[in-house]
């Protein structure tokens, strides 16, 4: 299993500039890769594999290239192929695609160094020190410890348009060594759970649980602000960065309150219950529908499916996405499809007279296909009428995710 950690970096000033010097210099590698690609006969190229025996031409012709880390300069060159194979399944998929473009200095601020040329040390308290070759040591907020079981395969540092620095460290950690999911006969059908990504509320679950939206608001009011007075400063001075700094922090600080929310739910999830059943969304065409879609985009479903998806893993819990079509209008009681428009809040079955909050029925629905999926079929001892509480229980992300304060 893969997955990655991200940590806060605090390079000294020496340090973050040879860090800037070294990104510029792999920017470069990285377009020099995209010039041989479309001038140099595809006999010698054609593949990252191929590609690579190439660089130590590039390090006689170019001495700036040996600069770097001869591993993290593979990995830029891979970084071109990995970029076009994307182009490439955009295409087959119907997509409209150009050319893979020419990277200016701010749109490439990051190097990845893969299987050496990076160690991590000094790891005991709530600080930690990266050293990276050719570059020196840096200093990161080691707020969680990276498990024994996991191996780093590669890090990766990136400087923020806020200015911050970040290190992802890119972990494997081998199938044996994670938690075993139950199987069909130790899987307890009581302790699993539908979930729909509601409207009113964030999620809404089968067993009755609500969490709220997050308010950002407050966030939104202080961004227009600071983009207000962006406006209103000269392009190309140095007011303009400082305030187009503060406009990057402010969206960057909406951001990671929307991870944090995520990362706390997603916790609390995978640890209260054996299985977590979610709705299958395509949100690149939800968002282009009518509708808030600002509200759409905060909610970052995608992101907090993935996130619930590896966590799962993680912790020993199934995690299975199901259809999405045809939760809402479904009865969960009986299956006849009754229309609403988005402004109906109650779900009032005139096949068999089933009622309930219009989420709280997609949510059954979604456990109903997510047994489907594992193939247990609906358990008879939880029929819909004894599943769904009386009332639901609202509360707060703060209050329902204390389990699901570390993030992983």
């Amino acid at each position: 299993m893969d997955y990655s950690h991200r940590y806060h970096a605090y390079p000294t000033q020496a340090v973050a500039e040879r860090l800037e010097h070294h990104i510029d210099v792999h920017r470069q590698a990285y377009n020099y890769t995209r010039y041989e690609y479309e001038n140099v006969d595809a006999e010698n190229i054609g593949s990252a594999y191929k590609h690579h025996y190439r660089l130590p031409d590039w390090k006689d012709k170019y001495p700036v290239f040996s600069e770097v880390n001869s591993k993290a300069l593979q990995r830029t060159v891979t970084r071109f192929y990995q970029n076009l194979s994307n182009l490439s399944e955009k295409k087959q998929n119907g997509h409209k695609v150009g050319k893979l473009k020419w990277k200016s200095p701010t749109e490439y601020q990051s190097m990845t160094y893969s299987q050496s040329g990076f160690k991590l040390k000094n790891t005991s308290g709530r600080h930690a020190t990266l050293e990276l070759s050719k570059v020196g040591d840096i200093q990161i907020r080691y707020h969680r410890p990276i498990p024994d079981e996991a191996e780093i395969k590669e890090v990766t540092i990136k400087k923020e348009t806020t200015g911050e620095w970040f290190v992802s460290f890119g972990l494997e950690t081998d199938d044996a060594d994670l938690p075993e999911k139950p199987d069909g006969d130790s899987l307890d059908a009581s302790n699993s759970v539908g979930i729909d990504l509601g409207i009113l509320n964030y999620i809404h679950t089968s067993d009755g649980k609500t969490v709220d939206w997050l308010d950002l608001e407050d966030d939104y009011e202080r961004l227009r602000r600071e983009q207000r007075k962006l406006s209103r400063k000269e392009n190309g001075s140095n007011n303009y960065e400082k305030q187009r700094r503060k406009v990057s922090k402010g969206k960057r600080h909406i951001q990671r309150k929307v991870l944090d929310y995520q990362h706390k739910i997603t916790t609390w999830l995978v640890r209260e219950y054996d299985a977590v059943f979610v709705e299958d969304l395509n949100v690149q065409s939800m968002l282009q529908g009518d509708g808030n879609a600002r509200n759409k985009q905060d909610a970052a479903w995608r992101q907090f499916i993935t996130l619930l998806e590896y966590k799962g893993d993680l912790h020993g819990t199934h995690v299975v996405q199901v259809e999405a079509r045809g939760t809402t209008k479904e009865c969960a009681s009986c299956g006849v499809e009754t229309a609403k428009p988005i402004w109906v809040r109650e779900h009032s079955c005139p096949a068999c007279g089933f009622e309930c909050d219009r989420d709280a029925n997609a949510s059954l629905n979604v456990l109903q296909r997510g047994f489907s999926e594992l193939g247990l079929g609906w358990p008879e001892s939880t029929p819909v009428e004894t599943t769904l509480p009386t009332d639901t229980d609202s509360v707060s992300a703060k209050r329902v995710v204390e389990t699901g304060s570390l993030g992983a």
